[in-house]
């Protein structure tokens, strides 16, 4: 399978929904209860972009899976810190997608000054129907190391789920680090995720 990876636009939000409603209603790998509106996801996708960013995989011209980074935290110090999300269309996982992902979008970050990701995955003692560990043996695999956990602090399906937080470095910390540049900016001078 040849997989492509550009960045996404707001023209891909339902091709995007048709990917993560199945996670919102079938798993709890999102905490999300509802499936957001197109114009919703929209937005989020705009919102995301104007810092960060939100990339998109295709195959014979069809969205297979997408990930982004958004901000860990809103004060001054965490700029150099974000947070990455990744969704895979159901049918297509275990094919190199999430791991072709990823490393697109670390290499974005990088070029972006970012130092720091963070990974917040659902996690469980007990696998059950909506959760397995497959999300945890992915970040792990992708060079991601546990930094703690929070238990029981999402309820979804009658049952508490705990959040993993796991980190990642893609840079060095420096007494002086390069300021961060902004997606957008980047995309616009023409500047591509996979270049």
């Amino acid at each position: 399978m040849e997989i492509t990876i550009r960045t996404a636009t707001p023209q891909d939000a339902t091709a995007l929904l048709a990917i993560y409603a199945p996670y919102i209603q079938n798993t709890a790998i999102t905490f999300e209860y509802l499936v957001p509106s197109v114009h919703e996801f929209q937005n989020r996708i705009l919102h995301i972009l104007q810092n960060y960013p939100y990339l998109v995989a295709e195959s014979e011209n069809e969205i297979v899976g997408y990930a982004y980074a958004s901000a860990f935290g809103e004060r001054a110090a965490y700029a150099w810190t974000v947070e990455v999300s990744i969704y895979v269309k159901q049918n297509n996982k275990k094919m190199g997608i999430g791991k072709k992902l990823y490393q697109a979008l670390e290499k974005a970050l990088q070029a972006q000054n970012i130092i720091n990701i963070i990974a917040c995955v659902a996690n469980t003692e007990q696998e059950d129907a909506y959760l397995t560990k497959n999300s945890l043996h992915f970040h792990l695999h992708m060079g991601y190391h546990i930094a703690g956990t929070l238990h029981q602090c999402g309820y979804k399906f009658h049952k508490w789920y705990d959040i993993v937080h796991l980190e990642k470095y893609i840079g060095s910390h420096q007494i002086e680090p390069l300021p961060v540049k902004k997606f957008l900016s980047m995309v616009e001078k023409g500047k591509q995720p996979n270049e």
